[in-house]
């Protein structure tokens, strides 16, 4: 028995009631003894008399017999908190004495008294100017904090406790962030207090707090609309104006007032280490009650993808020391002649820089006709300076004379950078302005060159001009740009090539004899191009294919198609390119002149040759056979090995050919064709990822279509990560063009590819995309599963509340059609919702039903499933051998079914079980289960997060160098991932020194 039983016992309330003896984890009984605990902890080293402990355990409603229930659960407490005790020795920690029962806890053995101290450490800090300690003190004082307090029992003082602390938690988390405010930790904030801001929206101080640490981010308009969301949430909701103190920020961020400019800025995580490096850590003595688990795992256990275990947290964007150095510029003409002129112009355009350098923010306007050249001048030119930009180079074509007239969208371009910058999706923002202020943060402080190619607009083109000094811009575009120049970027209009520079052109493509031995019909096909280079280039392509032909033949054939090139007007040369075009198609076999009409219908960024077979409905091997003939005629361009891409001239003709020479119906077909192949390769590549995920019908194909085939996981993940552009866009056809069950299920068959590997925006547009569609076939069960995969995609962007409206659109749809199964689906989705928002026995009452409603549709995986999240829920409320049983269970109905995800899954829920149990030996070994089957499956964020557990199991079993090991290989994953539990796992390495 311990000398002193007081001294060896320790309380926590700040979340789920536990206590603890030194390092053992002591059983507390029943829900109703453990709400008497609760009612002495909140009284501790407080006499309290009977019935003060039955007006708090049962207030109005206390049962005639609740003398004796009080005096039972006393006794079994006495015997759970001292369970060494000889019998008929009196308590020491609970004792009854004058009518009065005390329950004696020492200084430190109860977290709500360490909780106060912290507080008042950090308020004396504070006053005395130490913000450093003061942040310390209250990092400490938060991260005590595991969930609502006494999370699980209910009683009247309790609820009403409840609801007191958590009134000072969130104050306290308000003080914390104002303090790391203070010390210039705004970069690390800002995703914190959004989550903050969407958990408590009505609390002005919460969206002030957030409004400063984006301005001081640089990013004004993020923080300027974040005013606009609290004034609209605070009229919708109480119908009053934000208070004066939020409304004078609001106008001080209007006018730039510079006395809201705090310390220094910084996303080096040096200073926030700094804030707690120097002092104990708070947690050093803490017993094992890290086993209620991460915050990575706490969605509920097995879910059937990513985005059904868990939301992550926001992090901070990784320094530029840990970004890569993008080098997107396209390969140059091999054929480029001439320009010598230009390109002595562009260069002395850089050198007039004030720095000589390039220090200074330079834009470069080349403009010009059609096909004259400006895209090969600018990455000709930018290749040859691209060592002055060690930061690297960023390009775009802007798409921006689509015959279609879609521009390519800013925020796609955008898009784009931050993805060359391996920025995870799930923190990208979701507005244009949002998008852009982080696009400039990321090239603020660097020497970048940025090419943006074939603009329509300025307007198009200034969300993704850099904000500070050191960057070049080079813009292309078949207009002039009189609003950038009046902005100050310096122009240059891009004319003809001259008589000489085409007579080079067509001699580095054919050779100099042979444009020697015929210098007249050389001389007739430069005046037939009138020196425009795309027209020259097109005509050496075809003489080149025909080195026997004498090239007075191919001025014989321009001539019939339309003659000469008319001079240039000024506006819009289409024409003349159009005639040369109309040579090289009719010069096609009609194969290949029906596949280059089709393309021009196919919406994606690039095509492969299976999928044009299905747009043609020929076969596999035909159609690649035809693709590789329009390459080898240059009307289309292998820009990537079995991938082929048009430039957008010949897209707009391919276009037009297509209109004028095949009927609606033709074409329709095609289109139909085409989606046909990308939702069937699509379902088959899903049914790859998660073989056990609930199937739908797809009808069949049309006659032609031929979708791919993939015959083991890395194929089906390699297709989807090819094709991820091109499936997008297909979406959107399909919503726009009237193939509403092509928007549906496509949406439906992207939904694990895009979760599993964080495309949660993207997952978002198509599932919106997909509801849309599904409201237009009017049938329900359909949009019920939309409204559920929408709902998903929304909590993992954050958007909490319209997950939640989503899921009970789905629920009551699915109710209305007797559709148990998918109730038990929209139950199982609504338990990680729940938990997310510390709810954690809500949470688990949705997994029981969601058990109850897989039964009822005699669904095995989904009883497993379902039976995995109720043990994960049990563990998160501390009742860890109810945990253990129901894991158990779900494990043998995984394993009789095959389901290795979800067997994995459930290792990983009983890992958590005997780590709070104390078993520290069983949770390594389940762990590791765990690890190994998620290696197999491919599946790295999840091994990941199994890789932090087995590090604090290490951890807590005294072996160091094992959990700094295990640490070290999940953060080299997430860091992969760019996920934001990445900080926390340094923060363990840190700790062990190890970083």
């Amino acid at each position: 028995m311990p000398a002193d039983p007081v001294a060896a016992v320790r309380f926590e309330v700040l979340g789920p009631l536990q206590a603890w003896q030194d390092d053992t984890r002591l059983s507390l009984g029943s829900s109703q003894q453990r709400t008497v605990l609760a009612v002495l902890l909140l009284h501790a080293n407080r006499p309290m008399v009977r019935d003060q402990i039955i007006d708090a355990v049962w207030g109005t409603a206390a049962p005639a017999y609740a003398v004796n229930l009080v005096q039972k659960h006393v006794s079994a407490l006495r015997r759970a908190l001292e369970p060494e005790r000889p019998g008929g020795e009196p308590s020491k920690v609970l004792t009854w004495a004058d009518g009065r029962y005390l329950l004696t806890v020492r200084e430190g053995g109860l977290d709500l008294d360490e909780f106060d101290r912290y507080v008042g450490l950090a308020r004396a800090a504070r006053a005395a100017g130490d913000l450093r300690r003061a942040a310390e003190a209250l990092h400490a004082a938060t991260g005590l904090w595991r969930g609502p307090a006494c999370d699980g029992l209910a009683s009247p003082l309790l609820d009403t406790e409840r609801d007191r602390l958590a009134e000072r938690r969130i104050g306290t988390v308000e003080e914390r962030v104002e303090v790391d405010l203070a010390l210039g930790l705004h970069f690390d904030l800002v995703s914190e207090l959004r989550q903050l801001v969407a958990a408590h929206p009505l609390r002005e101080r919460l969206h002030g707090l957030l409004m400063l640490a984006l301005y001081r981010c640089g990013r004004q308009a993020e923080a300027l609309a974040a005013f606009g969301n609290a004034r609209r949430q605070l009229v919708e909701e109480l119908g009053i104006e934000p208070a004066a103190e939020l409304q004078r920020l609001h106008q001080q961020m209007l006018v730039a007032d510079p006395s809201l400019a705090g310390p220094v800025a910084t996303g080096d995580p040096t200073l926030a280490a700094a804030v707690t490096a120097d002092a104990p850590r708070v947690t050093a003595d803490a017993p094992p009650a890290t086993a209620a688990g991460p915050a990575v795992n706490a969605a509920g256990g097995r879910q059937p993808v990513a985005a059904e275990r868990t939301r992550p947290r926001a992090a901070p964007f990784p320094s530029a020391a840990g970004q890569p150095t993008p080098a997107q510029l396209p390969h140059g003409m091999h054929y480029f002649t001439g320009r010598d002129t230009e390109l002595e112009l562009l260069h002395a355009m850089l050198a007039g820089d004030p720095t000589g350098t390039g220090n200074a923010m330079l834009i470069i306007t080349v403009a010009g006709t059609a096909g004259v050249g400006k895209s090969a001048l600018a990455v000709r030119w930018a290749h040859q300076i691209r060592d002055r930009f060690p930061d690297g180079q960023l390009y775009v074509n802007l798409r921006g004379f689509e015959p279609t007239g879609s521009a390519l969208d800013s925020a796609d371009a955008i898009r784009g950078f931050l993805d060359a910058f391996a920025v995870p999706p799930q923190l990208i923002p979701v507005s244009l302005e949002a998008q852009a202020a982080l696009y400039r943060s990321l090239l603020a402080g660097r020497r970048m060159l940025v090419v943006l190619d074939n603009a329509r607009n300025a307007e198009q083109i200034r969300p993704l001009l850099p904000g500070s000094a050191g960057c070049l811009v080079v813009v292309t575009s078949r207009y002039e740009l009189p609003g950038l120049v009046a902005d100050g970027a310096r122009p240059m209009v891009l004319d003809l090539l001259s008589a000489e520079e085409s007579r080079e052109l067509l001699a580095r493509r054919l050779g100099p004899d042979r444009v020697a031995a015929e210098p007249a019909a050389a001389d007739d096909i430069i005046a037939s191009c009138a020196g425009l280079p795309l027209a020259l280039t097109v005509v050496a392509a075809r003489a080149a294919s025909r080195p026997g032909f004498p090239l007075a033949v191919l001025v014989d054939q321009l001539h019939q198609a339309r003659g000469r090139l008319d001079a240039f007007d000024g506006d819009d040369q289409a024409t003349d390119v159009r005639a040369v075009f109309s040579w090289s198609y009719r010069t096609l076999r009609d194969e290949a002149a029906q596949l280059f009409r089709l393309l021009g219908l196919h919406p994606g960024p690039d095509i492969t040759a299976a999928a044009a077979a299905s747009l043609t409905g020929r076969q596999p091997r035909e159609a690649a056979a035809t693709m590789a003939s329009l390459a080898r005629a240059h009307l289309v361009n292998e820009h990537l090995p079995g991938r082929y891409t048009f430039h957008d001239l010949l897209r707009a003709y391919a276009t037009e050919r297509a209109h004028a020479d095949d009927t609606d119906a033709t074409r329709r077909e095609a289109l139909h064709r085409m989606l046909d192949h990308y939702l069937h390769s699509a379902y088959a590549a899903d049914r790859q990822l998660n073989p056990y995920r609930e199937s739908i019908t797809l009808a069949a194909p049309q006659p032609g279509v031929t979708p791919e085939d993939f015959p083991a996981y890395g194929h089906a993940l390699a297709w989807f990560t090819a094709e991820h552009r091109v499936l997008l866009a297909a979406v959107d056809l399909a919503d726009e063009g009237g193939f509403d069950s092509h928007a549906c299920q496509l949406a439906w068959s992207l939904t694990t590819f895009f979760d599993r590997y964080g495309h949660w925006h993207d997952s978002a547009t198509v599932q919106s995309a997909g509801l849309r569609a599904a409201k237009r076939l009017d049938d329900p069960p359909v949009q019920a599963g939309a409204h559920r995969l929408l709902a998903r995609a929304c909590l993992q962007l954050g958007r909490d509340a319209d997950a939640e409206k989503h899921l009970q659109f789905a629920l009551d749809l699915y109710a209305a059609a007797g559709d148990d199964n998918g109730q038990g689906r929209t139950h199982f989705n609504l338990a990680p919702l729940l938990g997310h928002a510390g709810r954690n026995a809500e949470a688990l009452s949705h997994a029981e039903r969601a058990l109850e409603l897989f039964q009822a549709a005699g669904n095995r995986v989904g009883q497993a499933d379902a039976l995995n999240a109720i043990g994960w829920y049990h563990a998160q409320l501390g009742s860890y051998p109810a945990a253990l049983e129901v894991c158990q269970r779900a494990l043998t109905l995984h394993q009789n079914t095959g389901d290795r995800e979800g067997e994995a899954h459930t290792w990983d829920s009983l890992g958590l079980a005997y780590h709070g149990l104390g078993n520290l030996q069983q949770a390594l070994a389940c762990y590791g289960v765990a690890t190994r089957l998620w290696r197999d499956l491919g599946d790295r964020f999840n091994e990941a997060n199994v890789l932090i557990c087995l590090g604090d199991v290490h951890h807590a079993a005294g072996d160091p160098a094992a959990a700094g090991a295990s640490w070290q290989r999940a953060l080299a994953i997430l860091d992969e991932f760019g996920h934001s539990e990445a900080h926390r796992v340094r923060a363990k390495l840190r700790d062990l020194e190890l970083v």
